[in-house]
């Protein structure tokens, strides 16, 4: 599989998201948080939080949503059969909260490849904004694409 280096640098089709409460409260409870600022809003605002922060993976969540998920690896002519979840990181800007209205931005930064181009890995970049453009987190992600062995090797 040979991923062309010029993707670098593409940008993916930007997506909005509000965040609603009742699924950050589902979020926490299924992460096993039992922090009661994350569930009750009375608990968030005597925190000084205007509405229930976000626990910290629960923006992320949004990324791996719909249909459309996997389309960026489709334009790529990556087999989805082939892909494995390599890293991913976090850097915090801003609390997000319940009712906030945000905006996800991703584009690829970089390809690369491993083990003689056993494999080939893809890292995305998402900058997460609120619709004003102040910055709420950026995420980055990484896939490796396995090289499938020969048919006369298996």
């Amino acid at each position: 599989m040979v991923i062309d280096e010029s993707v670098i640098g593409r940008e993916l089709p930007s997506f909005t998201v509000e965040l609603e409460r009742g699924r950050v409260r589902l979020f926490a409870e299924v992460i096993g948080d039992d922090n009661p600022v994350f569930t009750d809003l009375d608990a968030a605002r005597a925190a000084g939080h205007p509405d229930l922060p976000v626990p910290p993976t629960f923006l992320f969540g949004f990324v791996l949503e719909g249909a459309k998920s996997t389309q960026w690896l489709d334009d790529l002519g990556i087999d989805l059969g082939n892909v494995l979840h390599a890293e991913q990181s976090f850097t915090y800007h801003d609390t997000a909260h319940a009712g906030d209205v945000l905006v996800y931005r991703p584009r690829i930064a970089d390809t690369f490849e491993k083990k003689g181009g056993a494999l080939r890995f893809v890292v995305r970049e998402i900058s997460v904004t609120r619709e004003d453009g102040s910055p709420v987190v950026d995420l980055r992600d990484s896939i490796a694409v396995v090289r499938p062995a020969p048919a006369d090797a298996r």
